[in-house]
């Protein structure tokens, strides 16, 4: 754990747009990074287990159809890839 000095330091450097977090790049304060690093971490396996892993793929397949003028939806239906939407398990 560091120190409150070193924690100052490092709050410093991360103020002038240093990375100082591993994972916490974007972030303008050391507490922002170490919330952008946990999140960054978790995230997808937080994901992975609301969606179950066969939803966890659907939404990775159409999340690689999108581009900037349409949605990954969109084009699948354009293209005549198919979703399977109901692979995505929810929970309650």
């Amino acid at each position: 754990m560091a120190t409150d000095q070193e924690r100052a330091q490092l709050n410093e450097r991360a103020k002038r747009g240093e990375t100082v977090v591993p994972g916490g790049t974007g972030g303008l304060s050391l507490e922002a990074q170490e919330h952008l690093a946990e999140g960054r971490s978790r995230g997808g396996q937080t994901r992975k287990e609301q969606l179950g892993s066969e939803g966890y793929q659907e939404m990775g397949r159409k999340g690689g159809l999108s581009t900037t003028e349409k949605s990954g939806g969109e084009r699948a239906a354009e293209e005549g890839v198919e979703i399977d939407e109901s692979k995505y398990k929810t929970q309650g």
